[in-house]
């Protein structure tokens, strides 16, 4: 028998019924909202320089982000695709431009993905970058990938740690989520984030998650972190998305019990998921740092394309 992923904190679950529920309408209506409609605004061409000292981190969308330090340049979760599916479904296209395409980007050296689901690993971006790209994933796809015709996978389980590559070490951190790419495949794999030690900074990606126990957890195993990439979008309807995905209002609780020092919006306006406007995410997050009295500029809902730079501590 195939061994099945869970999280540990108890939750709803919801399969195939409950997606039939809500497309078709049965379930608990969506808020209204007058957020615009409207992906945000793009960053085309390839960020300048990168520092002598500590990291540069560029959004390319989504859960998307380059990730350069070290002397080495990183990707997360990378989707160069048109569609996060198997096919072109005209509701899963992308609509947030992409800065620059796939073959203008750096050598990279190694790819973090923290899940199975389309829109986090995507075939064809990992075809074009080759099978000899070093990947490095959750627990439980690895064989997968193999067959997929992957020659260099490693796969870590939560709070497994490895040196990526000299100087850089990573540790895949929990998250609450789950994975499939079919009706026959769920939680055969797992689900985390990714933690990056190197060049005296720490870089923290969540995952996709919903707001569980694991933030606090993760900080308090491993310590603060400089930099974190945290989840804001894809959470409406509540009824059906508060276990997989995290308004803005939990995604600052989680960054808060992260202890990060500063933090980058994702998963948002680059593809229609789920029911809310794609503008509305990042003034929710606006208006929940103000509620709490913390510095508008400590968590950011940027543009594609834009590039942050990590200061060694």
């Amino acid at each position: 028998m195939i061994g099945r992923f869970s999280n540990p904190w108890g939750h709803e679950e919801h399969g195939l019924g409950g997606v039939l529920k809500w497309k078709l309408g049965f379930g608990e209506k969506s808020e209204k909202s007058d957020a615009p409609d409207l992906p945000p605004e793009c960053v085309v061409g390839m960020p300048g320089e990168v520092p002598s000292e500590g990291w540069r981190v560029t959004w390319l969308g989504h859960a998307s982000f380059l990730i350069q330090g070290c002397g080495r340049n990183l990707l997360i979760d990378p989707i160069f695709s048109d569609y996060c599916a198997p096919m072109k479904v005209p509701g899963l296209r992308r609509v947030a431009r992409l800065p620059f395409g796939i073959g203008d980007l750096p050598k990279i050296d190694a790819v973090l993905l923290t899940h199975s689901h389309y829109d986090h690993l995507d075939l064809p971006t990992l075809g074009m970058l080759g099978n000899e790209i070093e990947l490095v994933i959750s627990e439980g796809h690895a064989a997968w990938l193999r067959r997929k015709g992957f020659r260099k996978v490693r796969e870590l389980p939560w709070f497994g740690s490895d040196e990526l590559l000299p100087g850089i070490r990573v540790t895949a951190t929990p998250a609450q989520h789950f994975t499939a790419r079919s009706p026959f495949d769920r939680n055969v794999g797992h689900w985390c984030g990714w933690r990056i030690d190197g060049g005296g900074s720490a870089l923290w990606h969540a995952g996709d998650s919903g707001y569980c126990p694991a933030f606090r957890e993760t900080a308090d195993r491993l310590g603060p972190v400089d930099f974190g990439m945290i989840p804001i979008g894809a959470y409406s309807p509540r009824w059906f998305m508060k276990p997989m995905h995290m308004t803005p209002e939990e995604a600052v609780e989680a960054y808060v019990e992260a202890r990060c020092r500063q933090a980058v919006a994702m998963h948002w306006g680059t593809f229609r998921l789920t029911d809310e406007p794609l503008g509305e995410p990042p003034l929710r997050l606006a208006a929940e740092l103000e509620r709490r009295g913390l510095a508008g500029d400590a968590f950011v809902a940027g543009m594609v394309g834009e590039s942050w730079n990590v200061t060694v501590r």
